[in-house]
């Protein structure tokens, strides 16, 4: 009997081993079943089950024209055996594949992707071939705990400002982070000094960028930021572990030909009327955490280098106290990935606390002293 189109299966499907697992890596061992129940007894000729995964790159260009470029990272296939005469009951065939290896973790993109699936094509006499996929995840280790990402990043940048072609002072960043290896949940212990000679305020800020870069195009994304206060003319300020946790991130991306993905810490200054000042430390993103035993030595050397750098001016920022009614002095406009609650900055008016008056007590001199009776003498 040969399958019509009226007759096809009841049921064809892929069901992996364990379908709750999130994913998998190199040298894992991806198994499943394929289900198939056919409507009425038939002839069937072939079953194949395929596993694979490319790397895909889209690039548009003018006229409507595409490019794709792509890059396989995995094909394994499986014919399994078939009886002569399929019974119309549930049949289930069993398929495995092991030894996966170079495998590249996935990944989805605005203009790429890395994607792998299991496919099942099932062949009938004179008939076109039936297709079932399932996709499953892949997310290859990253031990933040390696001794390279350990290591202390440091940077220092400054910047000439003018007005109208005139020199109006300049402003500096000098910033430290302890690693470059972190993972989703932990803090990044942020250690800057700011330098402010222009005449206007600028704002220290930081944020966690991810650059997107492919074989066609790129782009990058602000993920996380964090915001300073302001700094006015001829003073600075200084971050002394100010901390940015890292939210849920995919992993750093890295062995792909045609798509990476990266990571860094920006810190830059928001300056009015001028590019900001910036300054970028490079981190990765992995999956194994942070091991504190594993890297004292690590945690020491970042400090050392840290307490070497020159002495900044001191913090302003605690003799400022906000008062209301706020009056914008100037917008704080920083593209359009900046959404804050403030729409500007506002000029805060010092508020000087004096320290109360020395107390005094009454001490009687003796006679012929030259001096009164009494003086008072400081507590």
């Amino acid at each position: 009997m040969v399958l019509t189109p009226s007759k096809k299966p009841r049921l064809f499907r892929l069901v992996l081993s364990n379908p709750l697992r999130p994913f998998y890596s190199s040298g894992d061992k991806v198994s499943g079943l394929v289900q198939l129940e056919a409507a009425a007894p038939c002839r069937l000729a072939r079953l194949r089950v395929t596993a694979a995964g490319c790397a895909r790159v889209e690039r548009r260009g003018g006229k409507n024209r595409r490019r794709v470029q792509e890059v396989e990272y995995l094909r394994c296939e499986e014919d399994l055996r078939l009886e002569e005469e399929l019974s119309a009951e549930k049949h289930e065939y069993r398929f495995m594949f092991a030894g996966l290896s170079r495998l590249v973790s996935s990944y989805r993109g605005k203009f790429g992707s890395v994607r792998y699936h299991i496919r099942a094509e099932l062949q009938l006499p004179n008939q076109h071939a039936l297709h079932c996929e399932q996709e499953f995840e892949v997310q290859e280790p990253v031990d933040v705990n390696q001794s390279h990402l350990l290591s202390p990043a440091a940077a220092s940048t400054q910047k000439k400002v003018t007005c109208m072609f005139i020199p109006d002072g300049q402003v500096s960043i000098r910033a430290q982070i302890d690693r470059t290896g972190y993972c989703e949940g932990e803090d990044i212990q942020i250690h800057a000094s700011f330098e402010n000679s222009c005449s206007r305020i600028v704002v220290p800020k930081a944020a966690i960028v991810c650059k997107h870069s492919y074989a066609a195009n790129g782009c990058t994304k602000k993920l996380s930021a964090v915001r300073g206060n302001p700094i006015i003319s001829g003073m600075g300020d200084m971050w002394q572990g100010r901390s940015i946790r890292v939210p849920k991130l995919q992993p750093t991306l890295h062995g792909c030909d045609i798509i990476k993905v990266d990571y860094a810490l920006v810190i830059y200054l928001h300056i009015p009327g001028s590019e900001k000042l910036s300054l970028e430390l490079p981190l990765v993103i992995g999956t194994v955490p942070f091991s504190r035993t594993s890297s004292i030595s690590s945690q020491v050397g970042s400090t050392c280098s840290w307490t070497s750098f020159p002495s900044s001016p001191p913090s302003y920022s605690s003799f400022l106290r906000v008062s209301a009614p706020h009056t914008p002095l100037l917008q704080d406009y920083d593209g359009a990935e900046d959404n804050y609650q403030d729409s500007g900055l506002f000029m805060r008016a010092p508020e000087v606390c004096y320290p109360p008056p020395p107390s005094y007590l009454k001490v009687r001199l003796p006679p012929h002293s030259g001096q009164s009776d009494t003086v008072r003498k400081r507590l």
